[in-house]
Parts: structure tokens; C-alpha cells; sequence
């Protein structure tokens, strides 16, 4: 058992670094007042070949697994970008494995290459407003007519959406009363974003400015027959196949974070006087970020190991959840004790951790909310009762 990086890895961590560099805390800070996709750092990623990282090289893709892209996300959240530097390019790592696994020769080679390459941005069009997570119960219906599919319906909290060329979309082509189990009749589409059929409201945030958040409404959508991703009625089984690459880079991402949100405060409580003497000498001051360190340790060694299962073909969605989970709460308790390290300097924008406070909630929440995750190893792990 080797729980260090191989060189492979650490040179996928440098490159990032290197990259990242050139996109320091004042520009994100500087986009966090001004918004606006970060264009250049994403243009960045792309020119470097790194968007393409876990599509198969085949398709333009360097054919890496979801071990290198956690690799890839924790750099890149813990240079100081943040989940506004990682959901810039976040889709474009993990987005189209259902068109990897299930899709046609013809829509890899349509499909995957642009992606890889960065000459088009997507968004992930799921979750509905009245259904939440409960995805069996999505509302938004794709008819088929003829050669086409007419969609009309509503999704909520969809990334990218103001910037998205593409569109991947799960909508019930059978009415929930005509399938025998709620997960069928569901069908998964990759195709355009008509702008002329879809109307797109941002939602303010609280944070992560840069990488919107939308709600869409569908109003006669067509979407050609070729862009179906596999059979209709098995979408919901397509994207399950990304779910759990999902969880673990979200998992990635707020490790990184949590552990930039660390380094700030432990060298802030180095350089701080109060007393005549460095704060971080204060064990009411050390004892936190040390639990602190420990904690965000014990949720990189969940992620890696559920990114190691996952790339060998294990069942892994216990370890996934599990670090979504564990990385959500060690990210979110690393900033919070950076701001309070900080006292009343936390709250200025100009020493950074706030955003990183504001920015954490993202995985600390989503794509799927603790409560569930407790739920779900509750039931698959311990084998007891459904509690909901």
C-alpha cells in the first residue's frame, strides 16, 4: 500500500501550481467584486491540455483517471482559486463520462474533442425546482417528434448557463404514471444551448461570483435524436456514472481549499503580535488549526481512496459519499478558523478568507447535501431502515 503521489502526479500537481500562479488572491478577489466568467484562467487550463484530462486520448483527451483529476482540483482550489477557479473548469473534467461510457463512435468524436480542447463551455441541467434531490421526480418532459425531441420544463441552480454553448440535460421522455420504477423513463441529452428556447435567470449568490448560477426555463427546446446520449428511458443510469467522479473532485476541491484557508491563518498567527508575542504561541489559537490539519488529512486520504476505487473498477459510492461528506466539513471548519484566527481582520476582503468562508459553502452543500450522504451510508453501509 503506497499512500504517497506518484511522479506522474506530483508533476500534474507542479504544472497546476505553475499555472495558477499567474492567477493569484488579488485577481480572484478583483473577480469576486466585478464577476464575469474567468475567461483568461480558463483559456489557461485549455492552451495547457488540461481540460481534456480524463477524457480517453482518442477523443483529444490525455486519458488520465479521476486519481490525477482530484490531483488536478485540490491544486488548483488550494492556490488560492478557490471554488471560483475550480467550477470554472469543473464540468469539462467530469461532464461528459456519460458520452464516454454510453455514447456512439459518431458523438465521441462530435462530442469530446471540443470539450478537451476548451473551444466550448457546458452547464448540467438536473436539479428542478419542486424536486430537489429527489431526482426520480424530475417535471421537465423532452417529446419525441419525428426526428426531434421538444422539451418544455424548468431547472434550477445550473452553473455556466450564461456562457454555455452546450447543454446536458435530464428530462423524463415517459410520464412518471407509465413506468413500473421512477428511475426509468428519464433520458439524458447533449446538445446545443438555443438561447431562442431557453431562457436563462441568474440567481445572486452569496459567493463564488465568477461561475454563475441560473435558473432555465424550456419552451419548445428541440433537441435532434442523434444528440440522445444511449437509449431513451436510461438517463438516470447514465449519470450516475458521474455522480461519484463528481463527488470525489467536489471532495478534492474543498481539501484544497480548506487547506489554503489553513495556511493563511497559520502564517497570520506567526506574523500577529498581540501581547508582545506571535498569537499562534496562544493554544486557544494552535489547538484549532492543528484539529484543523488533522481533519482536512483524514477527508484527502477518503477522497484519494474513493478515486483509487473508482479507476480500478470498484464499487466505490460509499467512499465517495463519504469523502464529499468529510471534505465538506473539514473545508468548512479550516475556513471559519481562518477567519476567527484573523478576528476582525477575517472579515476585510483584502486578507482573502472570507471569500474562502463564502466560497466553501459550494461543496459543503452540494451536489448533495450531508444529511443525505449520512442517509445514504446509513442504509447501503449499515444496512439499516430508510429514514426518509
Amino acid at each position: 500500500m503506497d499512500f504517497s503521489l506518484t511522479k506522474e502526479q506530483e508533476s500534474i500537481r507542479e504544472s497546476i501550481e505553475r499555472i495558477c500562479r499567474d492567477f493569484d488572491d488579488k485577481y480572484w478577489l478583483n473577480k469576486d467584486r466585478e464577476g464575469g466568467f474567468p475567461n483568461d484562467f480558463f483559456d489557461a487550463m485549455a492552451v495547457n491540455g488540461w481540460l481534456g484530462i480524463c477524457i480517453p486520448e482518442a477523443y483529444g483527451g490525455s486519458g488520465l483517471g479521476i486519481t490525477e483529476a482530484t490531483v488536478m482540483m485540490q491544486a488548483i482550489a488550494e492556490s488560492g482559486a478557490g471554488m471560483s477557479g475550480a467550477s470554472a473548469v469543473h464540468i469539462n473534467i467530469f461532464g461528459l463520462n456519460p458520452v464516454v461510457v454510453f455514447g456512439t463512435e459518431e458523438q465521441k468524436m462530435r462530442m469530446l474533442p471540443p470539450m478537451a480542447a476548451g473551444k466550448v463551455k457546458s452547464c448540467f441541467a438536473v436539479t428542478e425546482p419542486n424536486t430537489g434531490l429527489n431526482t426520480t421526480q424530475l417535471k421537465t418532459r423532452a417529446v419525441r417528434k419525428g426526428d426531434r425531441y421538444v422539451v418544455d420544463g424548468q431547472k434550477v441552480w445550473i452553473s455556466t448557463a450564461q456562457v454555455a454553448d452546450k447543454i446536458l440535460l435530464l428530462a423524463r421522455t415517459t410520464p412518471l404514471e407509465d413506468v413500473k420504477r421512477p428511475t426509468e423513463g428519464l433520458s439524458l441529452f447533449y446538445s446545443d444551448f438555443d438561447r431562442t428556447r431557453i431562457r436563462v435567470h441568474e440567481i445572486e449568490k452569496m459567493g463564488r461570483k465568477v461561475v454563475d448560477s441560473n435558473e432555465l426555463f424550456f419552451e419548445g427546446f428541440e433537441i435532434p435524436v442523434e444528440d440522445r446520449i444511449g437509449e431513451e428511458g436510461k438517463g438516470f443510469e447514465y449519470i450516475l456514472h458521474g455522480m461519484n467522479p463528481e463527488r470525489i473532485l467536489i471532495a478534492a476541491e474543498a481539501v484544497g481549499l480548506g487547506k489554503c484557508a489553513l495556511a493563511k491563518a497559520t502564517q497570520y498567527a506567526k506574523d500577529r503580535i498581540v501581547f508582545n508575542r506571535p498569537i499562534g504561541q496562544n493554544q486557544a489559537i494552535q489547538h484549532p488549526l492543528a484539529k484543523n490539519w488533522m481533519e482536512l488529512e483524514a477527508a484527502r486520504l477518503m477522497t484519494m481512496s474513493a478515486a483509487w476505487q473508482y479507476d480500478n473498477g470498484l464499487p466505490c459510492g460509499a467512499a465517495a459519499n463519504a469523502a464529499k461528506y468529510l471534505a465538506g466539513e473539514a473545508g468548512f471548519d479550516a475556513c471559519q478558523q481562518a477567519v476567527m484566527t484573523h478576528g476582525g481582520m477575517g472579515y476585510a476582503k483584502e486578507y482573502h478568507v472570507e471569500r474562502y468562508l463564502r466560497e466553501i459553502m459550494v461543496p459543503r452543500i452540494a451536489p448533495i447535501s450531508p444529511q443525505l450522504v449520512l442517509s445514504f451510508i446509513a442504509e447501503r453501509v449499515l444496512g439499516l431502515p430508510k429514514s426518509y
